[in-house]
């Protein structure tokens, strides 16, 4: 028999919020109380989420953000800054004993993102993931050196045709697991890369430059196939069904807590709204 998960659909949310609910759901899975459970979401505004080592300071141009009305939050996962803007968001958190579930963070992560592969598959693209740990995968995807999450590989990571599609990242409290990611349905490889920090223009054209040929966005790649670009409903239910049947598991739709929301509520004004927690590092 299927294991059931409880399913959230999407809905757009502060960065502060968003990154709250996800540390809410956490702690009501590890009490045992809330079920395993998949979201997806959306942010409003635009935002820029950079991971929980990165230094904001150093890394982010402050003013940029600003300037350009784009949202900042820290993530309580690791990992490089993300531009969240035409995309889909998704979350999974589970218990560590969840069955099956491997030990190791990468091995983890390598089942969880099963889903995804599914979810790709749907729209017709034939995504695969590549193990870094041997070296023709490392070269495939070594990393730039910049800030920006997309040329930031994992040990497992999601590949059409040679590029990155998918960026995602993981960390473990409380006997939790809480793996999420983005699905780039667009990109502004510009806007991105305006809001990074370089010693110098010069080196910021050259990582802008080979930034784009090791990450992709999904209408990009239907374009290229002949297929119609799609929008982020499309998406969204494309994935549903796909992370269901590649985590072999039945969703049941669902909505957040009462003690869920409070808690997100307080996570909200003591940590994640906060910019002595986001630009902490």
């Amino acid at each position: 028999m299927k294991q059931q998960w409880r399913y959230i659909p999407s809905h757009s949310y502060s960065p502060a919020f968003n990154m709250a609910i996800d540390e809410a759901i956490m702690h009501e899975v590890a009490a045992g109380v809330s079920p395993p459970t998949i979201r997806f979401y959306r942010w409003q505004p635009a935002t820029l989420s950079i991971g929980y080592f990165q230094s904001a300071l150093k890394e982010i141009d402050l003013e940029k953000v600003k300037e350009k009305n784009i949202g900042l939050v820290r993530r309580p996962t690791g990992g490089r800054a993300v531009l969240h803007d035409q995309e889909l968001t998704y979350s999974i958190i589970l218990p560590e004993s969840y069955p099956d579930l491997a030990r190791s963070v990468t091995e983890s992560y390598r089942m969880l993102s099963l889903g995804l592969v599914e979810g790709f598959k749907r729209l017709g693209l034939q995504a695969e993931m590549v193990n870094l740990s041997n070296k023709d995968g490392e070269n495939q995807l070594s990393s730039l050196g910049s800030a920006a999450c997309f040329d930031s590989p994992s040990w497992y990571e999601l590949v059409v045709e040679g590029q990155k599609i998918a960026g995602s990242a993981q960390v473990r409290q409380k006997g939790v697991v809480l793996q999420h990611g983005s699905v780039l349905l667009n990109m502004d490889v510009n806007l991105l890369f305006d809001l990074l920090q370089f010693s110098d223009e010069s080196k910021r054209a050259r990582m802008k430059k080979g930034f784009a040929t090791k990450a992709v966005a999904i209408n990009d790649l239907l374009l290229q196939a002949g297929l119609q670009e799609i929008g982020l409903d499309q998406l969204e239910e494309s994935f549903e069904i796909g992370m269901a049947e590649g985590l072999n598991v039945t969703f049941n739709e669902g909505v957040l807590t009462e003690a869920e929301q409070k808690r997100a509520e307080q996570l909200v004004n003591e940590k994640y709204g906060n910019d002595s927690y986001t630009l902490k590092k």
